[in-house]
């Protein structure tokens, strides 16, 4: 099965599936029972799937060279994307927790291209 096919039998989106089956996030219990069915899990990770996690990053600057293109688009534009959205919105940040994320692929005749698509949640700073 893909990703796709996984998330679409429970509900979820894809990016946020895999996300969760790699430990980023905690599966609501219905979606971890889900999880387990589809894939044929023992019913024991039901409360694993569920568990809040603690997210760690195994190294400071990832060697795999896709992630790494991730990393280095926000070392070279992190700063212009703060910029920008302090521009349009005050400041404050992109909520990564009430977010969404797709992946599209977008044929071209100079060679297909990926589509990241992101939105968050503006969250403005309290000053008091």
């Amino acid at each position: 099965m893909t990703w796709e096919e996984i998330a679409e039998k429970i509900g979820m989106s894809p990016v946020w599936t895999h996300s969760a089956a790699m430990g980023m996030n905690a599966f609501p219990l219905e979606k971890a029972k889900l999880m387990v069915s589809v894939m044929g899990l023992p019913q024991e990770a039901e409360s694993v799937l569920a568990e809040s996690p603690t997210k760690i990053w195994e190294q400071a600057v990832p060697t795999d060279p896709c992630i790494y293109r991730f990393y280095e688009i926000v070392g070279v534009y992190g700063p212009t994307l703060k910029a920008l959205i302090q521009e349009k919105f005050g400041d404050g940040i992109m909520s990564a927790i009430d977010f969404d994320m797709s992946v599209t692929r977008i044929e071209n005749p100079k060679g297909d291209r990926v589509k990241v698509e992101m939105t968050g949640k503006y969250l403005g700073y309290n000053s008091w």
